[in-house]
């Protein structure tokens, strides 16, 4: 399993925002700038995280964003499922109507959730302030 490119950005682009915690607001330029994300993609994480409740956003002077919670607070798993949605390795294991034509007799799928549940919490144990520390 791979993270897309978008949650990737996302992952760098909250690591960026919470460098500057307590610091001076941010926008998505000065995200761009600094992360190297495209400006478009900022724009679009930026709105997404926000939607999330993960960033905060103000307008005007002054404005721009900042994180909604301490970085400690905020997992991989929150950043992942804010721009992708819920993780699921399967179809099968998200909630709703699926396409499956296997669906109805495998034997799988009522396995797919612990191996969901596993990704998910391990995603869930590493916060975004973990990933701001200087590796020794």
């Amino acid at each position: 399993m791979k993270l897309s490119s978008f949650a990737d950005y996302a992952v760098v682009l909250m690591s960026a925002a919470a460098r500057h915690c307590g610091a001076a607001k941010m926008n998505a330029t000065t995200l761009s700038a600094e992360t190297g994300i495209p400006l478009p993609t900022a724009q679009k994480l930026v709105s997404r995280l926000s939607a999330a409740g993960l960033l905060e956003s103000s307008r005007g002077t002054g404005g721009g964003v900042r994180l909604a919670r301490p970085p400690a607070a905020i997992t991989l798993a929150d950043v992942v499922e804010a721009v992708e949605g819920p993780i699921a390795m399967t179809a099968c294991a998200e909630m709703g109507a699926h396409d499956c034509s296997l669906e109805q007799d495998c034997r799988i799928r009522p396995h797919m959730n612990a191996a969901n549940n596993v990704i998910r919490a391990a995603l869930a144990g590493v916060t975004i302030a973990s990933l701001t520390r200087e590796l020794a």
